[in-house]
């Protein structure tokens, strides 16, 4: 199996988390959309990321791959029992990806991160000031309401809407912001207890990976702390401007 897609991006980091949570091996292309060659717009017609390929079986978007894992190795499931949690979880996981992931990966992490050194782009201080200061904290406002005051959202299991939901606030945190305890306690210490699940600890791992190595070691750097990169890539040595991390 492969996934094609940064570990840095919060959907392939989704994905890398419930690999390791049902312990199925896989090879990774880190590639950013930014590099995607001309094959990559053929498994990713949308140039987004993560794609996973298995066998002949192309999938594209996270949530979708997420579910197809679910399904096809159910053994750890990610998703709860029964419709109505079933449905509550997908609307965690489409609220984390669309509202958490605009904000904290285009309105933060792009800006921050990858706009100053792919695109040499200088930062707009007042767009990223409008984010931290009143999207965030509106959006972190109603999952307060709605975090568990222990366990996971569906109880002791870790579910795909509490890894969703993390991993675009973990670019956040990458980009300098991260939800103050004193107003979002239990948001705060429900972040801290999906972090310290091994399966998405290990995430955490592959981020010098990518955030403090050159493009060209990155690699071997993923190498280094136990990824199996793939020997083929869908990577390119310049960017385009055409980009998507969904």
């Amino acid at each position: 199996m492969l996934i094609v897609g940064s570990p840095v991006s919060p959907y392939v980091r989704k994905i890398l988390a419930i690999l390791h949570l049902k312990n199925i091996d896989y090879e990774l292309d880190p590639i950013t959309p930014f590099y995607g060659n001309d094959e990559f717009s053929e498994l990713s017609p949308l140039r987004r990321i993560p794609v996973l390929i298995d066998g002949d079986l192309v999938v594209n978007d996270s949530t979708v791959i997420a579910e197809y894992l679910d399904e096809a190795y159910p053994e750890v499931p990610v998703l709860p029992k029964g419709a109505r949690q079933r449905a509550q979880a997908r609307w965690i996981e489409e609220y984390a990806d669309s509202r958490l992931g605009d904000l904290c990966i285009w309105g933060l992490f792009f800006p921050k991160i990858v706009a100053p050194f792919v695109f040499r782009r200088t930062p707009d201080e007042e767009a990223i000031a409008k984010v931290t200061d009143t999207e965030l904290p509106i959006a972190l406002d109603w999952l307060e309401a709605r975090a568990p005051a222990k366990g996971f959202l569906f109880g002791d299991m870790v579910s795909v809407a509490d890894l969703a939901t993390a991993c675009p606030l973990r670019n956040a945190a990458i980009a300098g912001w991260t939800p103050g305890p004193a107003r979002w306690p239990k948001v705060a210490a429900w972040l801290a207890r999906i972090a310290a699940q091994p399966c998405y600890a290990r995430t955490i791992d592959f981020e010098p990976a990518i955030l403090a190595t050159r493009p060209e070691g990155r690699r071997a750097a993923l190498e280094a702390v136990g990824v199996k990169v793939a020997e083929t890539s869908f990577g390119t040595d310049d960017p385009r401007a055409s980009i998507m991390l969904r």
